[in-house]
């Protein structure tokens, strides 16, 4: 088993009470997302205690970085996440809340044991960050290869849609990460980022001029000097941005 909190006293509460279970023994532990992806990633754990509110990376933001598939049976732990609970029971997901509870712990973990990694606990995994997703997000988090970054939403100029993946072009630095255009537009329009063409998403804050060319579609010059094209069934969209 892998416990996940960044505090330090609320691991050593659950090392306590699961080492008065029969038949469960914690394995390892993180104090951040960062490290929990990578431990999960390199190691086989048949259960995660997972902390929701940590600073940096939720435990949400864990689970969407690796994938519910690639995810073992999970608990998640929260303190007072409305929220949090509501998701997890829409889902039909366990949650601890803290303080933990002993005996709600032990049953959590028991029923975690008996379910297992099934295709149906994958399911409702994917349905918990899908309703995530419609929220408004304060950070990114972007997973290249081993690396974990987390990304400020103003730090992005644009976004654009390459096959199962996207760009996130970053000041001069690009990372590709897996997801689709739909489901990130979900979550940073309400931050500001307009869809300019089918496959591209624009930080409207990152554009510095909007400039004609020959064919009558308006091109954008961003911040860090790069031009982007725009498509014509979007020209509406930026037609209401400049009139703002």
């Amino acid at each position: 088993m892998l416990i996940v909190d960044d505090e330090p006293l609320a691991r050593r509460r659950l090392r306590e009470l699961i080492g008065e279970a029969e038949g469960f023994e914690v394995a390892d532990e993180c104090e951040d997302g960062p490290s929990a992806v990578a431990a999960i990633d390199s190691g086989e754990f048949d259960l995660v205690l997972l902390d929701v509110q940590m600073p940096g990376m939720s435990g949400l933001e864990v689970v969407r970085t690796l994938g519910p598939e690639r995810m073992p049976p999970v608990v998640f732990v929260t303190a007072y996440d409305e929220y949090a609970v509501e998701a997890f029971e829409v889902a039909a997901l366990d949650y601890l809340l803290k303080p933990y509870d002993r005996a709600r712990l032990l049953a959590a973990l028991e029923r975690a044991r008996q379910s297992g990694r099934t295709a149906d606990a994958v399911g409702r995994l994917a349905a918990l960050l899908e309703r995530q997703a419609q929220e408004p997000v304060e950070r990114l988090v972007l997973r290249t290869g081993r690396r974990v970054l987390v990304v400020e939403p103003a730090e992005v100029d644009y976004v654009e849609a390459a096959g199962n993946y996207l760009r996130f072009h970053v000041n001069e630095d690009v990372h590709l990460v897996r997801g689709t255009l739909k489901a990130m537009e979900a979550r940073l329009r309400p931050l500001g980022f307009l869809r300019v063409q089918r496959s591209l998403l624009v930080n409207a804050a990152a554009i510095r001029e909007v400039r004609p060319n020959g064919d009558g579609e308006p091109r954008l010059l961003l911040r860090t000097g790069r031009e982007l094209a725009t498509g014509r069934a979007y020209r509406e969209e930026l037609r209401t941005f400049l009139e703002r």
